[in-house]
């Protein structure tokens, strides 16, 4: 609840810089350096995720992994974007169902010290909830030129093309982690190489395969405080942001978005998880938990799709809060 607080500080810090300095907000989103930042922090953010992974462990439960954040994130965001595209009549809800699909891996993070699941339950969770941010991101970009009824790169060829490139730009980097793996400052250099090519093209799960192999050691204390720096930065551009929307916050859109994706992670977190022990299935079943990917892909979708920030900026908060009401009461009966 504490780092749940500097968010909402770091939001209303934002607004306060943005009325203070006068700023225009509206044409901020266009912008290259708006849009390179956005991207800059998505990538710290799912470079983050993946880098603290227990490879060994996740081997263990390798398919279910795999089927939860393939399957399991398209299921979500369809669930999330039919039903409440129905109940308001508006197919924007498709867009944003895959905007609140994924796990904050940022949130997952700040549990693998409770002792409230096992050590299996944690590894899948950190597992899930690392990889379904990049799948999220490269859904979002299909299913926002489908809205914009673009022709240039939703069809499945494209599709698969761009994950080729992702899976390319990951294998070359493991060729050249080999080679260099025994000196520390090239593995580095390759990180930061890397990031710089995600940010470029937007090849984020590329980036989140790096993750997996190139690990500087010095990153083990200074990655945390980075992952967290821009998470909050992210939430101070949320602020910003809110200043110069043309209509009011979306409360009650936002809250059954939010309701939604808490509601959805349930069905299919119980459906992929059969077999594993009852506590552990609830454990991830209650899992949802929205952050810094679905703030960046707010604050992107932003730029073409305007308001959109005013309905997932209180659907976070819904999330957010009903996961720690939900989780405190299932642990404490």
């Amino acid at each position: 609840m504490r780092r749940f607080a500097a968010l909402i500080a770091a939001v209303g810090l934002g607004a306060a810089i943005a009325w203070v300095t006068g700023l225009h907000v509206a044409d901020l989103p266009d912008t290259a350096g708006y849009l390179v930042g956005t991207a800059a922090l998505l990538a710290i953010g799912l470079y983050g995720s993946t880098y603290g992974i227990d490879l060994p462990s996740a081997r263990q439960d390798g398919r279910l992994i795999a089927t939860a954040v393939t399957v399991g994130v398209v299921a979500k965001a369809a669930l999330i974007g039919t039903v409440l595209a129905l109940a308001w009549q508006d197919p924007l809800f498709l867009l944003l169902g895959v905007v609140v699909a994924q796990i904050d891996p940022l949130s997952v993070a700040a549990l693998m010290g409770d002792d409230r699941m096992t050590p299996r339950a944690k590894t899948i969770l950190a597992a899930w909830s690392s990889f379904d941010d990049p799948v999220t991101v490269i859904l979002t970009v299909y299913v926002a030129a489908i809205a914009l009824d673009s022709t240039a790169r939703h069809d499945p060829l494209s599709i698969a093309a761009d994950l080729a490139l992702n899976l390319a730009f990951a294998a070359v980097a493991w060729l050249v982690w080999r080679l260099v793996r025994t000196r520390e400052w090239a593995v580095t250099a390759l990180v930061a190489l890397a990031a710089g090519v995600a940010v470029w093209q937007l090849w984020m799960l590329g980036l989140a395969l790096v993750g997996l192999f190139a690990r500087p050691r010095w990153l083990d204390r200074w990655l945390p405080r980075l992952t967290t720096g821009a998470l909050l930065a992210a939430a101070v551009l949320v602020g910003v942001l809110l200043t110069g929307l043309t209509a009011p916050i979306a409360l009650v859109q936002g809250a059954t978005l939010g309701l939604a994706a808490f509601t959805a992670q349930i069905a299919v977190g119980w459906l992929l998880t059969k077999g594993l022990p009852r506590q552990d299935r609830w454990h991830l079943a209650l899992a949802q938990q929205n952050g810094i990917t679905a703030i960046i892909l707010a604050l992107r979708l932003e730029s073409t799709f305007t308001g959109i920030a005013a309905i997932v900026a209180p659907a976070i908060v819904a999330t957010n809060l009903t996961h720690a009401a939900v989780n405190r009461a299932h642990d404490h009966p």
